[in-house]
């Protein structure tokens, strides 16, 4: 594995029926292909050295003879590949003939699985001239020269990773041997298939994938017939696919009139983290217990080879999102849609059975406090409730700029709500006094003064109004601990704070689409810096205290954080990953220079604030561990009451020590 990943492919090689030295020959190049592009195991369709529509030619000695040849050949030709192939094709077990898969590599035969369902139905006739695996028990028997196991219970090991394998008509019964794989711990699933094309079965077979993958919490590799392959009244579309836990991730042209090869990164850290916490995967645990044959392969381990060359290059074959929580195209509406939804729904229920009559919200003109009070105009809207029954309150402060107080009392003055301002000014000086300050000095005492004298109104507004303090504060500041504690911190409902900043943003820009009284103002919100704004602005009056000049980029956060918390990645991991993300380079294992851009950030820049995100998510634990209600939105939440649990005093020291050899190795 490389940092979690295993690379497999699919390949659908062109089909001459009954033609075994032929297909032989393509089944050859495209393992070398395969190799060329670093898998470590290929798959191909079923009976894949005969042909899958030789029908009464199964019965023929000479097909079968041809078929062995074949695979002594190929077996011949890859014996310096170390790459895993599996391949398809009859095999006469006594007076039995067994559709079945066979698994070779480096010139070995590792395991025979035989085919469990046949279907009988239609136009396929398989129980005419195979015999289904539990009518054979399992065996040696020797095949090319060779002793080898046959048993449909086999899994297979390469590199740690263990993988099971099914043929076609094995994924449409009402319990595919799959399942029984994956849960005696198989991770990867090779399907081996002759699925013929008819109206909607495609979509069909799709779905299959899609839910059998998702349901073993692994990763599905099919492979199945293509041209040269039809004949008579069939006509086979060529399906080469990859599935990870629901996802496609790679899929070959249908109806193509050449070989083909898809090759795919199947992320088997992220599955075992998946199974680990999912406790339902590991209740109905599978009574047989496999055989598990282990295959040295060092193609698993990153190593890529044709036979004549090797390197230690991995390259990964898949597109690591730099924005996980922000999908594309008409899905961001729909993702914008759904959650906008949930946090009005939420804030409806808990304003419904505290009865209260207003909502109490501070406005700063920054992006929080502007989708909370666009959550709170909605609810009151869906409630038939006057939109005055939500009290907007502005409270300028040391730091406090012109252009978001106009964007606040301009946005609160265009949605129809109550508007009250209250400095905070004479208040904090006044603290100050109190406690001995220096309002010179704007140290975080300075700033956090501020952020409570803000809590104390809004909270003590909401108790003359009998009301709700609606809280701001979102899922990547909440992480960070960027957030006064018992100030901003604290409210009595916070609608955002399962929604990381990335993705605050284009909720507010998804509103303003569909407002064009507030559009002018959402969009000037959208562009204004990030800022807490508790130190004064500069000369010119503008944003000095930008937050992602203090605690990093937040689409650099919102990226460790979703694979911190979503799959349990460690340090490492994250930073190949957030290298391959921000730059799209294919190099994966190559360590850059220290400051040789990665897209717009150095590699330097990366490990820099990936080491600040780690220090700061440990160290404010404390403050998550008592965090107010509010709405789930997405898979990835820091509730203490049921998604994310840690120690407030948990050390960090196991994960920077991660961070700090991987600079080291930048250094060298």
């Amino acid at each position: 594995m490389n940092n979690g990943f295993i690379k497999v492919a699919s390949a659908i090689p062109t089909t001459g029926v009954a033609n075994c030295s032929h297909n032989v020959g393509y089944i050859r190049q495209l393992i070398d292909q395969a190799a060329e592009q670093g898998a470590a195991i290929v798959c191909f369709p079923e009976l894949s050295i005969t042909g899958y529509t030789c029908a009464d030619l199964f019965a023929q000695q000479q097909l079968l003879d041809s078929a062995q040849a074949a695979l002594e050949q190929l077996l011949h030709d890859t014996a310096s590949t170390p790459i895993v192939a599996i391949v398809g094709m009859p095999i006469a077990v006594g007076s039995a003939l067994l559709n079945a898969a066979v698994v070779i590599q480096g010139g070995h035969i590792h395991g025979i699985v035989p085919k469990q369902h046949l279907p009988n139905y239609k136009e396929f006739y398989e129980q005419r001239w195979f015999t289904p695996a539990n009518g054979v028990p399992d065996t040696q028997l020797t095949l090319c020269g060779q002793t080898v196991p046959l048993s449909r219970h086999q899994l297979f090991e390469v590199d740690g990773i263990r993988f099971g394998i099914e043929l076609c008509e094995d994924l449409w019964a009402p319990i595919p041997p799959s399942s029984q794989l994956t849960l005696s711990g198989a991770e990867l699933i090779f399907n081996l298939s002759a699925t013929d094309e008819l109206i909607a079965k495609h979509d069909y077979l799709l779905s299959l994938l899609a839910q059998q993958s998702a349901r073993c919490l692994c990763g599905y590799v099919y492979a199945s017939s293509g041209f040269g392959e039809s004949t008579q009244d069939l006509v086979y579309g060529g399906n080469a696919l990859i599935y990870e836990n629901g996802h496609a991730l790679a899929t070959s042209e249908r109806f193509s009139l050449g070989p083909q090869l898809v090759v795919a990164d199947i992320d088997i850290e992220n599955l075992r983290h998946e199974r680990r916490v999912n406790t339902t995967f590991h209740t109905p645990q599978a009574d047989i217990r496999p055989e598990v044959i282990k295959i040295q392969s060092t193609l698993a381990s990153g190593t890529r080879s044709t036979g004549r060359s090797q390197t230690s290059t991995f390259n990964l074959h898949r597109t690591i999102d730099p924005h996980p929580f922000i999908p594309t195209g008409t899905a961001l509406d729909q993702r914008c849609h759904e959650i906008f939804n949930i946090q009005v729904a939420a804030l409806t229920q808990r304003l419904v059975h505290t009865h209260a009559r207003t909502l109490v919200i501070g406005i700063s003109g920054g992006l929080d406090s502007t989708l909370a009070l666009l959550v709170c105009v909605r609810t009151m809207d869906r409630l038939n409730r006057s939109r005055s029954n939500i009290v907007g309150i502005t409270m300028p402060g040391f730091g406090t700029t012109d252009r978001t107080y106009h964007n606040a009392q301009a946005l609160m003055l265009q949605l129809g709500i109550t508007r009250r301002e209250i400095s905070i000014r004479e208040a904090c000086l006044q603290h100050f006094a109190d406690i001995g300050h220096d309002p010179a000095n704007h140290d975080v005492t300075y700033e956090n003064a501020q952020a409570r004298e803000r809590t104390q109104i809004l909270m003590d507004v909401a108790n003359q109004l009998s009301g709700l303090v609606v809280g701001t504060g979102d899922l990547s500041e909440l992480a960070l601990g960027w957030c006064t504690y018992n100030a901003d911190h604290m409210s009595m409902y916070n609608v955002n704070g399962s929604i990381p900043k990335t993705l605050v943003r284009h909720l507010v820009r998804w509103v303003a689409q569909q407002d064009p009284a507030t559009r002018d103002t959402l969009l000037d919100i959208i562009d204004t810096p990030i800022s807490p704004e508790l130190t004064p602005a500069d000369d010119h009056g503008n944003i000095q205290q930008k937050t992602e000049d203090l605690v990093g980029p937040y689409e650099l956060h919102d990226f460790f954080l979703y694979h911190t918390l979503r799959h349990g990645s460690n340090p490492e991991r994250i930073y190949h990953l957030a290298c391959q993300a921000f730059t799209g380079q294919q190099q994966y294992d190559d360590v850059p220079q220290l400051n040789e851009p990665v897209g717009q950030y150095t590699p330097a820049t990366l490990l820099h604030w990936l080491t600040v995100f780690y220090r700061r998510f440990f160290s404010q634990q404390f403050k998550r561990s008592c965090l107010p209600d509010g709405p789930k939105v997405g898979s990835v939440s820091l509730s203490p009451r049921g998604d994310w649990r840690m120690p407030s005093d948990a050390s960090a020291d196991e994960w920077l020590r991660q961070c700090e050899q991987l600079k080291a190795q930048l250094k060298d």
